[in-house]
């Protein structure tokens, strides 16, 4: 543990702060973790990612991060504001290296079939021109929590190391491989020669109960979720093998993507451990 750092103005300071935007982050290849349940679960799942650790002195003992395995300094609280982008990152601030993993490793080769990832269905979530933070990361939580394998995130939605997306994803940034960069025509091709069903959610679809009641959702699912606004394009339906919608049983106008993105992985976690029950073990 260092000395206190106390100026907000510092180099050091400036650089941790600057990380908050995209371009920093690509040319660095880190990322701003904030928050002490974040920076716990990069502890416990990948200590060989954090790079600094910045913490103030009450932090470092509510927390326990005292021994913390990172070069840790002790800040002020007008530091920690200073570099990070919440306004309340309860005393803790880190600095992580990147990891986005191939999608290569998310879909291996095409062909192989599911003997390629253990013979196992699985879920995969595709989002395509997502470019709302929070819904990215909280997407990113729910597949974490439903057991998907992985998220892929195409070239046109946003950055998974934006702040926002981190914070959102609460730690599960860290369980979930997460794929960036690939367009979507290329992620369901490979899902496909790896014999996943492609489902699309979207308002001109099927509803989910009997999308599940025809037995769509027991086998490897990889589902594509499209932009916040706009949805998905005729072109990317066409891609897909069927559209699905979550029905709406009271009187709201529509749902948050988050949240329908959310049940669409649960039914397919639920249909699936109905289907094959050793998935569950």
């Amino acid at each position: 543990m260092s000395d206190l750092l106390e100026n907000p103005k510092a180099g050091r300071v400036r650089a941790v702060a600057a990380l908050s935007k995209k371009d920093v982050r690509a040319e660095t290849g880190l990322f701003l973790l904030e928050g002490p349940q974040a920076v716990r679960e990069a502890i416990e799942y990948r200590p060989e990612l954090l790079r600094e650790l910045y913490v103030t002195p009450t932090a470092a003992a509510r927390y326990a991060l005292d021994d913390a395995p990172v070069d840790t300094w002790f800040v002020t609280e007008q530091v920690l504001d200073a570099m990070a982008d919440t306004v309340t990152p309860q005393g803790v601030v880190a600095v992580c290296q990147q990891f986005p993993t191939s999608v290569k490793d998310v879909f291996p080769d095409a062909g192989a079939g599911l003997e390629a990832r253990g013979g196992l269905p699985g879920i995969v979530a595709i989002l395509e021109e997502v470019r709302d933070p929070g819904n990215a990361g909280t997407i990113i939580r729910a597949a974490d929590a439903a057991g998907a394998d992985a998220v892929v995130l195409t070239g046109r939605s946003v950055d998974p190391y934006n702040p926002k997306v981190v914070r959102s994803t609460t730690g599960s940034l860290f369980h979930v491989p997460v794929s960036v960069g690939v367009t979507l025509a290329d992620a369901v091709s490979r899902a496909r020669g790896l014999g996943y069903t492609i489902l699309a959610a979207d308002v001109s679809g099927d509803d989910l109960p009997e999308v599940r009641a025809d037995g769509m959702l027991d086998g490897p699912t990889a589902w594509v979720f499209g932009n916040e606004a706009r949805g998905l394009t005729a072109e990317d339906l066409a891609l897909v093998d069927r559209a699905v919608k979550v029905p709406i049983y009271g009187r709201a106008e529509s749902m948050n993507l988050a949240t329908a993105a959310s049940v669409c992985l649960y039914e397919s976690a639920f249909a699936q451990r109905t289907a094959n029950p050793s998935t569950g073990d």
